[in-house]
């Protein structure tokens, strides 16, 4: 099925490149979608689960939330929020930087740590959504997407 018969469009689209947009929208919402009943479980958002790989990926330094929200996948979140979330499910911990008092820096528990472990089989799950494209289909995605954003 494509995109037209997806979003039960009558008309045709007025071009490519706005057909390929409305693609993009509605791939990204499918993809959050699977990515959300996959880690439900583990009762984290994915904006939570976005930050527990970010802090794990700077483990065992610490960093701090402004990092935190370049990094981000959704540049729209509340990192402070999101932060204080994982501070209640004892996931991570927060403390004032050292060399700049207005910084908040943030570091991964080994309860986080542990909860990314038991979430491993989520790698094999997103690359199983991908499952329809080869490879050498998915290297050129994303050399698409990345030309595109250039």
């Amino acid at each position: 099925m494509g995109i037209q018969e997806d979003i039960k469009q009558k008309r045709a689209f007025r071009n490519e490149y706005q057909k390929a947009a409305v693609n993009l929208i509605f791939s990204y919402g499918w993809l959050q979608e699977q990515i959300r009943l996959s880690i439900e479980p583990f009762d984290i958002t994915m904006q939570q689960y976005n930050v527990l790989r970010i802090l794990r990926g700077s483990y065992p330094d610490p960093i701090s939330t402004q990092e935190i929200r370049k990094r981000m996948l959704d540049k729209m979140s509340d990192v402070s929020r999101i932060v204080d979330r994982l501070i209640l499910k004892k996931l991570v911990v927060k403390r004032v930087c050292d060399s700049d008092k207005r910084l908040v820096d943030v570091t991964i528990g080994q309860t986080g740590l542990e909860l990314l472990a038991q979430m491993e089989q989520l790698e094999g799950d997103m690359d199983k959504l991908m499952g329809a494209l080869t490879e050498a289909e998915v290297m050129q995605l994303n050399f698409l997407l990345d030309k595109m954003r250039q």
